[in-house]
């Protein structure tokens, strides 16, 4: 029986940092208002969630989304490669405004490309927008939790 323990014991001390990242690493989440509805969205500020997306995932509830954060004004491009579920995107300013909204096929790989600079993407299930009734000019009001990532 004590070696039972003692196995388990090495491979809990094994295993216990892994644990530790997995659920460190949980992106952050805040609620974020977009016309008359509010989304639960996920925060992508790192290189790493940037480029990780929303791929794999084989469901989003219809008040879910990820909003991208980036450190500079740019021109950013996306696309849907392993991504399974059909999205909307909105290229946002940095004072909130919304720029461009494009629909987004799954699995393309044509890229989604910004024509201005802007400090933030938000995807949303497909439809999401015009559900909300928002359109190109509309101002989100990003929360401070956001605002602290903008320079």
């Amino acid at each position: 029986m004590e070696r039972c323990v003692h196995i388990g014991g090495a491979i809990l001390k094994v295993l216990l940092p892994f644990i530790v990242i997995a659920c460190t690493a949980r992106q952050q989440e805040i609620p974020l208002k977009v016309g008359g509805e509010f989304f639960q969205v996920e925060l992508a500020v790192t290189p790493e969630s940037r480029a990780r997306g929303l791929m794999f995932r084989k469901e989003l509830p219809s008040n879910r989304g990820m909003l991208f954060v980036f450190e500079t004004d740019q021109k950013p491009s996306f696309w849907m490669k392993n991504t399974f579920v059909p999205l909307s995107i909105a290229f946002i300013a940095k004072d909130g405004t919304i720029r461009e909204i494009y629909d987004m096929t799954p699995g393309s790989l044509r890229p989604i490309e910004s024509t201005y600079e802007v400090r933030f993407a938000l995807e949303v299930p497909q439809g999401a927008f015009k559900r909300a009734g928002v359109d190109v000019g509309y101002r989100i009001e990003m929360p401070q939790e956001v605002l602290r990532y903008v320079k």
